[in-house]
């Protein structure tokens, strides 16, 4: 069973790091808000067959509705930040960057809920903003306004993941994912019809990506997260989906053809140090969160 469940852990930190592509496919068509509506919309709407049958399973309560609003909120901002700054900047530098949000929680957990970082994530943050400067400049002082974006929408997936992990595990996990990722999608799909052209979304690389994206990203990933670390050890899960954003730079060197100078291959390394470092405190618990890491992206 741990062997099967690390297969299936592998297989997520595949699908979300090529899920990135997906995501820097639509940026060559210059699409962001109705790219992520759509394919918000379209995977809380493929959870909803896993939604518990029953009195407990089917009955939203209004305290539910609430924080599926707020994370819903949240998660737009995170996603739309994240597809925007992908108009501006690779795949690899978005999925690097995006990583940070590993980092990031610890600290925002100690603004909102007084909880002290633990020693190691000073060395965590220490290492993924020399890692990010790397990464986003090449040894240059003048950043790309794609990671500048792309890192300040870090924060949101950590503020995402605080929100979860503080008041989503109250409710089921399947519906309130589902609600908050149509919310997402909603509000994301409204604004894509003023800023940009519906009728981008009938070309085929497009829907592929979009189906892509909503079937396996965001709807399959998700499901086989919450499986495989019900059945992994913590070091496991850890490791294996932390692998996430190697899996984004390979898949854009083989399917795009984008590369990256040495010095940022460097940056990407150390940002990649700097999140397992953030982690090491909780391999060392022996325990890991069912919602650690930021679910369907």
């Amino acid at each position: 069973m741990r062997l099967k469940a690390d297969l299936l852990l592998f297989m997520v930190a595949v699908i979300w790091g090529t899920a990135f592509v997906a995501q820097g496919i639509a940026g060559q068509y210059k699409v962001a808000y109705l790219f992520n509506g759509v394919s918000f919309m379209l995977a809380a709407f493929i959870l909803v067959p896993f939604i518990p049958k029953g009195a407990s399973g089917t009955k939203i309560s209004k305290d539910q509705w609430k924080w599926m609003f707020v994370a819903g909120v949240v998660l737009f901002i995170a996603t739309a930040m994240q597809q925007v700054g992908l108009l501006f900047t690779k795949v690899a530098n978005a999925s690097f960057l995006t990583s940070l949000y590993a980092v990031f929680t610890p600290f925002l957990l100690w603004i909102g809920f007084r909880e002290k970082p633990h020693s190691l994530d000073l060395i965590a943050v220490t290492l993924a903003g020399i890692g990010a400067f790397l990464l986003s400049t090449s040894g240059r002082f003048a950043a790309q306004p794609g990671d500048s974006i792309e890192l300040i929408g870090s924060l949101f997936w950590g503020l995402h993941f605080v929100v979860i992990g503080k008041f989503a595990i109250k409710f089921d996990s399947v519906s309130f994912a589902a609600g908050h990722f149509f919310i997402s999608g909603l509000i994301n799909f409204i604004i894509g019809l003023f800023v940009e052209d519906i009728s981008i979304l009938v070309a085929l690389p497009l829907l592929g990506a979009i189906l892509y994206r909503a079937t396996l990203s965001i709807g399959i990933g998700y499901t086989l997260q919450v499986w495989g670390q019900k059945h992994t050890p913590p070091t496991d899960a850890a490791l294996i989906l932390g692998l996430e954003a190697v899996f984004a730079v390979v898949a854009a060197w083989v399917l795009l053809g984008q590369s990256l100078l040495l010095i940022q291959v460097i940056g990407c390394v150390i940002i990649f140090v700097g999140v397992l470092i953030s982690q090491l405190k909780e391999w060392n618990s022996g325990k890991i969160e069912h919602n650690h890491l930021v679910e369907g992206r």
